[in-house]
């Protein structure tokens, strides 16, 4: 039997606590605990004599045998595609996040109207927006013809007996997860409660029914889809929609894929029309390849299985302050500290009067240690004065000992270098030479060598 307890909810974490207190014990959030009163069913075992009930045996399935999976759904946009894995799995639940304005309503809207064209029956809830805004979005995009259904409703229940009504349809989205309430549930919509049990009813639905369920979340002020982490451990994938409103382009990121690979980015440019897909990315984040620049390096970088092309910029400016500032924009900070360390223990680079800046061109965030190389040569060539070679790429990881190292997908990288039109290769030494064509590869082995080559000049032979 159950039974009604107060608790308190954490809505950063999702942590429960017996009582009110400022601060999260979980995860350090003030002002976060909201009183949550629920069911809470009994104890199976070890209070007041009750026992665990007998369950019913269930038959075991050997691992081999089953039919042949359905095919994907292909969304009509091939860069969202790519990020699913190849397409969308029928019965998948998909989690998107993204800040306020990115862009997640309108690329989905796109890819409905692509589907609904191919003779997919396509549905978007709204709980945000009305049917006109809706409409007049489409509109704007070039798609008001598509035979997208509309549905303007935040109860759960109410969505999901729309939904079975004629059918189940191939594709919904839910636009977005923290306006779905449930009347069962005594808490107000957007809380950790009403989020853990809308998602659960609705994947309960996609995974009945075979339909394809697109969910939008908002994220907080840290990046992090809004509610608890649960949401995110209990979908299939959770992609990032990304990018910043002073630049043009967006990135699709996938975080988690359980039908395909992490890490892969689909690349978007922002314009009047909706979201136009980029075929060429690395043609964002370069500026003038033949412009010689003291302080700018071209990393050739991976981003997921797609290589990629990012300009890196540094800029060493005395400084009269007694601690010299260290900014960076799109790259680690601790990791800028570190070779900045290396650089002064290992290649006698002097950066302590000096404020160092770094920043990758066109917004774009590196998470790979690859760019090691890339940003210790353009810290370099801005302290020194020297620009890089012009048509020269870098890629390579520094260790805490001066030395480089060489990393993965090398062949991919310098594909995409020769398709660009870049003529030389600055990397660690390979224990394989690839296979190249018309790229001259310079390999050196610690920070030292690369100081000694930007000092005269960039000369030297390969």
């Amino acid at each position: 039997m159950a039974r009604n307890r107060t608790s308190f909810i954490c809505q950063a974490c999702g942590a429960v606590h017996p009582r009110w207190v400022g601060r999260c014990d979980a995860c350090g959030e003030w002002n976060t605990l909201v009183e949550d009163t629920s069911a809470t069913a009994q104890p199976l075992s070890g209070a007041k004599g009750k026992r665990l009930p007998k369950g019913r045996a269930q038959a075991l399935q050997p691992l081999s045998g089953g039919g042949e999976s359905p095919p994907r759904l292909s969304t009509g946009l091939a860069e969202l595609d790519r990020v699913a894995g190849g397409g969308l799995v029928p019965g998948s639940v998909i989690l998107i996040g993204g800040d306020p304005g990115i862009g997640k309503s309108t690329l989905l809207l796109q890819a409905l109207a692509a589907m609904a064209e191919n003779g997919r029956r396509c549905v978007y809830v709204s709980g945000e927006e009305a049917l006109d805004q809706i409409r007049l979005r489409a509109q704007r995009l070039g798609v008001a013809q598509a035979p997208v259904q509309l549905l303007a409703e935040t109860n759960v229940a109410d969505i999901i007996a729309t939904l079975s009504d004629e059918g189940a349809p191939d594709v919904v989205v839910i636009d977005s997860i923290q306006t779905l309430w449930s009347d069962v549930i005594e808490s107000a919509p957007g809380t950790v409660t009403q989020l853990r049990a809308g998602t659960e009813a609705l994947i309960r639905f996609a995974k009945k029914s075979g339909t394809v369920m697109l969910l939008v979340g908002h994220v907080t002020k840290e990046g992090q889809i809004a509610g608890p982490r649960v949401v995110e451990h209990m979908v299939d994938t959770v992609l990032y929609f990304e990018g910043d409103r002073g630049h043009q382009y967006r990135i699709l990121r996938a975080v988690k894929n359980r039908f395909g690979p992490t890490d892969e980015i689909g690349v978007f440019e922002m314009a009047e029309s909706g979201l136009i897909e980029v075929r060429n990315p690395s043609l964002l984040f370069l500026g003038d390849s033949g412009e010689r620049a003291a302080g700018s390096a071209v990393f050739a970088g991976m981003e997921g299985a797609r290589p990629l092309l990012v300009e890196v910029q540094a800029l060493a400016a005395p400084t009269p302050l007694g601690t010299p500032r260290r900014a960076v924009v799109g790259w680690d900070a601790a990791r800028l500290a570190m070779i900045l360390a290396v650089l002064e223990t290992h290649a006698g680079a002097r950066f302590a009067g000096h404020d160092v800046y770094l920043n990758v061109a066109g917004g774009l965030k590196i998470r790979e240690p690859g760019a090691d190389l890339a940003a210790a040569a353009a810290l370099v060539s801005s302290l020194s004065g020297q620009p890089l070679p012009a048509g020269m790429v870098i890629f390579g990881e520094i260790a805490l000992s001066g030395v480089i190292r060489p990393v993965g997908h090398v062949e991919q990288r310098l594909r995409e270098a020769a398709k660009l039109g870049f003529a030389e290769v600055l990397t660690a030494p390979l224990p394989r030479r690839p296979k190249t064509e018309g790229l001259n590869i310079r390999e050196i082995g610690h920070v030292t060598d690369l100081v000694a080559m930007i000092a005269t000049g960039g000369g030297g032979g390969s």
